[in-house]
């Protein structure tokens, strides 16, 4: 079998159906058998080994969920077997360093990792980070091969295995729907998009390819260059960021040049029947390429559902659902809008998803989850089970289609204007919480014309069920823009402005 199955996995229930491969040798014929308690026999499958990469594939008919299933691969008079498989929702977990954060790190994880073996059906598995120049067949390592959680092997070390978002996500499923859940992971820290598209996506937004290795100094020069603005790569500012010891959390300290993830660490797994995909990235690019997100994310994934959807002959829906977290918080009081745009830009500049750009897909807000006192510093909230859970809902309705869950904060649908009063009336999707009255979330774009634009806070005077009424003394001209809770760190004492009943933030808007 290919090197990452295993016993105890998890395999892709119906309507699905599961894709099995492994590797053996040139024309010859595998027989796979499937065997429930005492050894009955449930199916078998035969597929022949082709080359030129000496592989086999076969689909196994849609399975039920539940288990547990024995499954073997007899070629002549070799055999493998693998036990205490178990079939389910398979869900792959993938981004930097906030989705490779362990349970050992997040809040509570005593008795978080106390809790793990409570939850025996939910199945865990993560790939070693890797990186390759060429689309590679198989993954080079394994961090975790499929196991049964345990407090060891969900808390190995700081950003190792396994990842608290895709535990608590996993977890989460389990108790909502009663059934296995696999968990794959592939993260790594301080990684931008670019590195885990592939050269297709890339292409899509109009990007160069990188067509030499990556050496100690190419990712940093490439990184400067890359950016659409042709004066950085006079002097690549960037290098500075990468490589200097003032900055704490080395947001780049990852691959970078394009690609070389999706090669090394996607590629190798698109074989896989996927249920769906949970992304916590993003940090990374708003230190790079920020204003190219709005592309590259949908851009993401676009290819990735096209790619697992044809990796595993069909059994991966075309709309594979995509569930991600919108960046929580950096520094406290920082002016830089960076973290700002790229909130914006992973709606693809439509503010809420799913949506024309986006369908099937989900987000979870942080912003109001920051953690400026986190000992792996600001950047890395520890607070993941609102992360989780906030990606728990949005899978519910998206995923599996609960049209009774509310997934998603207010939004505004439409502003009026009292010029006479100098006031603007906001009007919002859903009934208003006000837990932050006097905060300056909102700003005002105030010009006699169109360029350059004047941010001036607005004022929050009057909240109602559904309205909110913002002062505008300070703008003496036309009204040009309007904005919610657009900076690196919009919320004050774990609190936003806006909630809904149900305590979810509203969004960021522009």
């Amino acid at each position: 079998f290919a090197s990452y199955y295993g016993d105890h996995m998890v395999l892709q229930k119906k309507p699905s159906g599961a894709v099995v491969w492994g590797h053996g040798e040139l024309g010859a014929v595998v027989t796979v058998t499937l065997s429930g308690a005492g050894g009955l026999i449930v199916m078998e499958k035969t597929a022949q080994v082709k080359g030129p990469s000496g592989t086999w594939t076969t689909v196994l008919d849609p399975v039920d969920r539940g288990g547990p299933y024995s499954l073997t691969a007899e070629q002549g008079l070799e055999n493998v077997t693998l036990r205490d498989i178990y079939f389910g929702d398979v869900w792959l977990c993938s981004g930097q360093s906030n989705m490779a954060m362990t349970v050992l790190q997040v809040a509570n994880a005593s008795q978080e990792l106390a809790m793990a073996s409570r939850y025996p059906y939910v199945r865990v598995f993560a790939a070693a980070p890797a990186r390759s120049d060429v689309e590679l067949e198989d993954l080079e390592r394994i961090d975790l091969p499929w196991s049964i959680p345990t407090a060891e092997n969900l808390g190995h070390g700081n950003f190792t295995y396994f990842s608290a978002v895709c535990w608590l996500l996993g977890r989460s499923l389990y108790e909502a729907l009663g059934f296995p859940i696999g968990l794959v992971e592939v993260a790594w820290g301080g990684t931008p998009i670019e590195a885990w598209s592939s050269r297709r996506a890339l292409q899509a937004c109009g990007l160069p390819e990188d067509t030499g290795r990556e050496g100690p100094q190419s990712s940093l020069w490439y990184g400067a260059c890359f950016n659409l603005k042709p004066a950085l790569c006079l002097a690549p500012p960037l290098s500075l960021a990468l490589s200097s010891s003032t900055s704490p959390h080395q947001h780049l300290s990852g691959p970078q040049t394009p690609s070389v993830l999706w090669n090394a660490m996607i590629h190798p797994l698109l074989n896989m029947t996927l249920r769906g995909v949970a992304w916590y990235q993003g940090e990374a690019n708003a230190f790079l390429h920020t204003d190219q997100y709005n592309c590259t994310f949908p851009a993401l994934i676009a290819d990735w559902r096209r790619a697992f959807h044809t990796g595993s002959a069909g059994q991966t829906e075309p709309l594979l659902p995509f569930g991600f977290v919108q960046l929580s918080t950096y520094r406290r009081r920082s002016a830089d809008d960076s973290f700002a745009r790229l909130r914006w830009h992973q709606t693809a500049d439509l503010g809420v998803v799913p949506n024309a750009r986006m369908p099937s897909t989900f987000m979870a807000v942080a912003m109001d989850l920051g953690d400026e006192h986190s000992p792996y510093g600001s950047i890395h909230p520890r607070d993941k089970q609102n992360v989780a859970h906030r990606l728990l809902l949005g899978a519910r309705a998206v995923a599996y289609g609960d049209k009774d869950v509310v997934f998603q904060g207010p939004y505004p649908t439409r502003a009026i204007l009292e010029v006479t009063r100098g006031l603007l009336n906001v009007t919002y999707s859903q009934e208003l919480i006000c837990r932050q009255r006097d905060a300056q979330a909102f700003e005002v774009c105030c010009s006699s014309q169109a360029s350059p634009c004047q941010w001036l806070p607005a004022p929050v005077v009057a909240v109602g069920s559904r309205t909110v009424t913002l002062a505008l003394s300070g703008c003496r001209t036309l009204v040009l823009g309007l904005r919610y809770a657009w900076a690196e760190w919009p919320c004050e004492y774990q609190a936003c402005p806006l909630y809904n009943p149900q305590g979810l933030p509203a969004p960021p808007f522009l």
